[in-house]
């Protein structure tokens, strides 16, 4: 039987159900499971609930900035894996405390702590924010969502441990991660599942697109279960891309469009291209990652398999096919981006609009590199395998300048919103951004150039190594160090911003239009912001008080006058402290006592 086609189908079947029960309010949405849901969130939490604040924006500002966080470690992996390629002795004396430094071991806990520890963390992190906010409510639980992500960081950290050594008395470490993760993750759907369900709007389809990314994620492990593809190699290779695009491909187009409307104040370009991006991250199979499935033999551990990738004729017709398909939602994803983004001024540094260096990067590169990683993988499927060598360079790429860039400038489009603070410093913010983009550029490109002369020495049976291959790698590496300078630069940054930032004191205006015929301007703005936005010599610049909300994503809702600043006011119910906004009373009350 065609594996992959059985597998594709079972998997759109059961997320049109969902997707269909979750519009209409139906089953899990009922009264009495929205009592149990909403218990499970606060009250089942027990003593747990009172170690972390439920602040508005607490959610979210925890779970980006344990993200960026991760960024460091996962770079550091990353790096050290690549130096020892090429020197494979270079952490010998750490064999004296038990530990046996291996470039391919490491090179998986990169993997885990880029796509685990940063971009599921910035992209869940922000989601916290966008999906309550695209739906005209609050997020369910604050407290389980500042609560979770501490959970998440715990089941990152049992599968980085688990790449190097996978059993620990007696325990698969591995799965073992793969499970704490899988609590975390039904938590977060749980409170997202809520919030949409007590939405007072209309929600815009780049919240689809987050939350079906979330969706998909347990979907999967369970059809993957049930159809017999977690032990079959065909289908661990289909459930693997599979994961990456319904869940890592949706989840950051959904942040990352969200956010090109926040840093470029225009709406989205196209609302029917984010349909299309959102269809076709469900209905295609997405190229990225490596030409195996070897994350998802690991995650599934006794239940899966080992064995080598074989396709039959159906299988690779039906594979290839999906994947040549996914050119079409990645064209309209990068499409949208920039052209929302056209003309924000992209690469001059501004305080109220960080993270659009890092969007147009993203959006620019993720092209390119599908359309690279597609021949790899048809490829490998077809059997021919030639370019097999290039596809772990292929794959760090994909995560260091598609995956990353996109889900790191998403979240720092919403730091000033979620902070109320700038970043600390926005050269250091420039210069994080110079670090990272640059080495990850020049060191995997130079390191791909090592991969293709290898190749071309293995076809010649040439048996001794090319001492400029070598070369090549160390000079890669050294360059690739320079993303681990830009992580600690960014992290340093956010983390010292939430303290030491200078303090917003005002809103930008949103842009109704890509074609501007005349700018509002509600606030101190500099000539070549005003020109960045589309402005030519001849737009119309009128001066107004109103202030508009800037960044709501496209056909979101309509401008509103909204206040500069939004209080709370701190009270008990049953027995424990919470937050509700402040009403006119809370504020005389205020103005009272400071008089």
């Amino acid at each position: 039987m065609d594996t992959v086609l059985t597998t594709m189908f079972y998997f759109w079947i059961s997320l049109f159900i969902v997707f269909f029960l979750t519009q209409r309010g139906l089953w899990i949405f009922s009264d009495v499971a929205k009592g149990t849901v909403s218990f499970m969130l606060e009250k089942a939490l027990g003593p747990g609930s009172d170690l972390v604040e439920g602040r508005p924006g607490s959610g979210a500002k925890s779970w980006i900035l344990q993200g960026t966080l991760w960024l460091i470690l996962a770079s550091m992996f990353t790096f050290t894996s690549m130096w020892l390629t090429h020197d494979p002795n270079a952490l010998h004396s750490l064999a004296s405390w038990g530990f046996v430094a291996n470039a391919d071991e490491l090179a998986s806990a990169g993997v885990y702590a880029t796509l685990y520890g940063s971009v599921s963390m910035l992209v869940i992190g922000s989601g916290f924010h966008i999906i309550p906010k695209l739906a005209g409510t609050e997020l369910a639980s604050e407290t389980n969502a500042n609560l979770v992500s501490f959970v998440w960081t715990i089941s990152v950290l049992v599968l980085v441990i688990g790449t190097q050594n996978n059993m620990i008395l007696g325990i698969e470490i591995l799965p073992l991660g793969t499970a704490i993760n899988a609590v975390a993750l039904l938590a977060v759907i749980l409170n997202q599942l809520l919030t949409v369900a007590n939405r007072t709007r209309r929600m815009a389809l780049p919240g689809w697109l987050i939350l079906i990314a979330l969706l998909s994620n347990p979907l999967l492990s369970i059809i993957s279960i049930i159809s017999g593809a977690a032990d079959n190699s065909v289908g661990q290779w289909l459930s693997y891309h599979l994961f990456g695009g319904a869940f890592f491909f949706a989840g950051v187009s959904g942040v990352a469009l969200y956010a090109s409307s926040v840093v470029s104040g225009n709406p989205l370009w196209s609302k029917t291209l984010v349909g299309v991006t959102l269809f076709g991250s469900i209905l295609t199979i997405n190229p990225f990652g490596d030409v195996h499935g070897q994350m998802v033999m690991d995650a599934f551990g006794p239940l899966a398999e080992n064995n080598i990738v074989t396709f039959s004729n159906q299988d690779m017709l039906v594979a290839s096919f999906l994947m040549a398909l996914v050119s079409i939602p990645v064209f309209a994803f990068a499409s949208n981006m920039l052209v929302t983004m056209r003309g924000s001024d992209a690469f001059v540094d501004s305080p109220d609009y960080p993270g659009n260096a890092e969007l147009n990067l993203g959006s620019w590169l993720i092209v390119p590199i599908a359309i690279g990683s597609l021949f790899v993988q048809t490829d490998t499927v077809s059997g021919t395998s030639e370019l097999v060598g290039i596809a772990n360079s292929l794959s760090v790429m994909a995560g260091w300048l598609v995956l990353v860039p996109l889900s790191f400038g998403a979240a720092l489009s919403l730091y000033p919103e979620l902070t109320g603070r700038h970043l600390f410093s926005n050269n250091r913010a420039r210069w994080g951004y110079l670090m990272m983009t640059g080495g990850a550029i020049f060191g995997l490109s130079i390191t791909m150039i090592a991969d293709f002369m290898d190749m071309a020495l293995m076809e010649m049976m040439v048996e001794d190594p090319s001492t400029l291959s070598e070369e090549l790698r160390k000079v890669g590496s050294v360059m690739f160090y320079g993303v681990v300078i830009g992580s600690i630069l960014h992290s340093l940054n956010m983390v010292t911003g939430i303290f030491r930032g200078e303090i917003i004191t005002q809103k930008s205006v949103k842009s109704s239009s890509i074609s501007v015929e005349s700018y509002f301007l509600v606030s101190p703005m500099t000539v070549r912001r005003i020109l960045a936005s589309g402005a030519d010599l001849d737009t119309e610049v009128f001066p107004t008080e109103e202030n508009y909300e800037k960044g709501s994503a496209t056909e979101l809702e309509e401008p509103s006058i909204i206040p500069p600043v939004k209080l709370y006011v701190r009270y008990k119910k049953d027995g424990k402290w919470t937050w509700r906004p402040a009403d006119d009373k809370d504020i005389s009350k205020y103005i009272s006592e400071q008089d």
